[in-house]
């Protein structure tokens, strides 16, 4: 157990960061499957700049790596091309 309230408010400060975290790339994790189950062209070139956007933002927050991301964006740009 922490000693230091310095320690006690780090601990809360990162339980408090991790809830965010997990929140924004669950999210990000549902808009991903929805662009890769949709069959139709139209949708699919509407929801890939915000799903890419998603994408970018988890990687500039450290939540996923950036070769990563950018293997997630290269294999939703191909599917939606290859509807």
């Amino acid at each position: 157990m922490a000693n230091h309230k310095s320690a006690l408010k780090r601990i809360r400060q990162i339980r408090k960061r991790n809830l965010h975290n997990r929140y924004y790339a669950k999210t990000t994790r549902n808009a991903i499957a929805d662009l890769r189950e949709t069959s139709d062209k139209k949708k699919a070139t509407e929801q890939l700049p915000k799903v890419v956007s998603m994408i970018d933002r988890l990687a500039k927050r450290n939540i996923i790596h950036d070769k990563k991301a950018a293997n997630l964006k290269s294999k939703l740009t191909k599917h939606v091309n290859s509807l």
